[in-house]
């Protein structure tokens, strides 16, 4: 990564041999050099610099001011690239920091050393801080950076920039509108699952619009090897658009497979026995109610109600036998039916308790669970939003706060 910066370098350094007049004297306090006149200068350049070049328009803004004691003042106007490695994890919430590293390229530590001035050693212009398009720049830092290598020790003097990205432009172009995206994804919930267009419809132009903005995103920055903060909710938000399509499908599917399945009962009511999910009974069968227990106790053989219930008639009546008792109906049918043993199960009992609370029937009434593509339909309606806002806030808790990275 890199970034660019025009700014006036000044520098002094003291040159006995250029010291004039005496005291006391008329001579002026400095001389201008003119353009031409050439002095011994430090050889000093900026280690991080890409491109750079002076400014030469109308005239090379250039100064070179020589005071009487021989005190040297080098002013130049430069624009330069400079390279900046940025840490992306948290973007487009990151902080970073750019360095402006100046050095001589030749001269050791025995010949230059460089020294900040003590007063203002950085001056910024008036609004710099908020006039940048992307960046705010939040602060500035001077430091050292002596290297040794292996040709000597060299004077290094370093200015760290604090750069916050502005967040505001990525809220409005990529947050709000992904966010709309997810939601509007959800309305196929309330579609009725026989509205095959409009629903497929929804999810693929949904799912097409977030990738066509990940991509303009994700155009504009560099390859990493790392997961960025903009990475994990673009990929949130394309999978709560595919899940919500992949759920389109489940109902589809589910609702298919309940049609051809009550399709096959009903071919089959002819048949001496229909399989339930709880017995197997002759059709048109009837559960009596039996006087020597409530109904909701024996109903299905949820308690201590036999394995085999056996109806037969007799003058007319239907006698129901369990296990000895005996019960008149007028029903004239005959009827055998055979409980699943499964239902005389104490954990079923559990469930089948737990399956009476006031709020569980409250819930198990909103679903529908007669339907099961309707209730897919109900439970979407609350789990996409609910999952959505526990994303929302692990995401903004983890990556709301910035950390500046150190300036190597």
């Amino acid at each position: 990564m890199e970034y660019s910066v025009q700014l006036t370098f000044r520098e002094e350094w003291v040159d006995g041999r250029l010291a004039y007049g005496l005291p006391g004297d008329d001579t002026p306090p400095f001389l201008i050099l003119t353009a031409g006149q050439q002095i011994w200068m430090p050889d000093s350049f900026f280690q991080n610099e890409k491109q750079a070049h002076k400014h030469d328009i109308d005239k090379p803004n250039v100064l070179i001011r020589i005071h009487r004691d021989g005190l040297i003042l080098y002013s130049v106007r430069i624009s330069m690239v400079l390279s900046c490695p940025m840490h992306l994890q948290y973007y487009p919430m990151d902080v970073q920091t750019c360095l402006i590293d100046l050095a001589s390229y030749a001269y050791t530590t025995n010949d230059i050393e460089y020294q900040w001035k003590k007063d203002k050693p950085v001056q910024l212009k008036n609004g710099l801080h908020s006039s940048l398009p992307s960046f705010q720049l939040n602060n500035v830092y001077t430091d050292l950076c002596t290297s040794k290598t292996n040709t000597g020790t060299y004077s290094c003097l370093r200015t760290i920039l604090e750069l916050r990205r502005q967040f505001s432009y990525y809220l409005l172009q990529l947050y709000i509108p992904s966010t709309m995206l997810v939601i509007v994804s959800w309305v196929s919930f309330w579609l009725d699952r026989g509205a095959v267009p409009a629903r497929v419809t929804l999810g693929v132009t949904t799912l097409l619009t977030m990738t066509t903005q990940a991509s303009g995103i994700n155009a504009k920055l560099p390859p990493v090897s790392y997961t960025k903060a903009i990475d994990v909710w673009i990929g949130a938000c394309l999978t709560f658009i595919f899940g919500a399509l992949l759920e389109f499908a489940w109902v589809t599917y589910i609702s298919s497979r309940s049609f051809y399945k009550r399709k096959k009962i009903c071919s089959s009511r002819n048949s001496l026995l229909v399989e339930t999910r709880q017995a197997l009974i002759i059709p048109n069968t009837v559960v009596a109610n039996f006087t020597e227990q409530p109904t909701d106790e024996v109903e299905m053989g949820l308690t201590d109600a036999p394995d085999v219930w056996v109806r037969h008639q007799n003058n007319g009546k239907t006698v129901t036998e369990v296990n000895g008792l005996l019960n008149h109906t007028n029903d004239g049918s005959g009827e055998l039916i055979i409980i699943d043993s499964k239902h005389k199960n104490r954990r079923y009992v559990l469930w089948n308790n737990f399956k009476n609370l006031r709020l569980v029937r409250w819930a198990r009434r909103r679903l529908d669970v007669d339907d099961n593509a309707k209730r897919a339909d109900l439970i979407s309606r609350v789990m996409f939003p609910t999952l959505f806002l526990i994303f929302n806030f692990i995401y903004w808790t983890k990556y709301s706060q910035y950390h500046v990275p150190a300036a190597i």
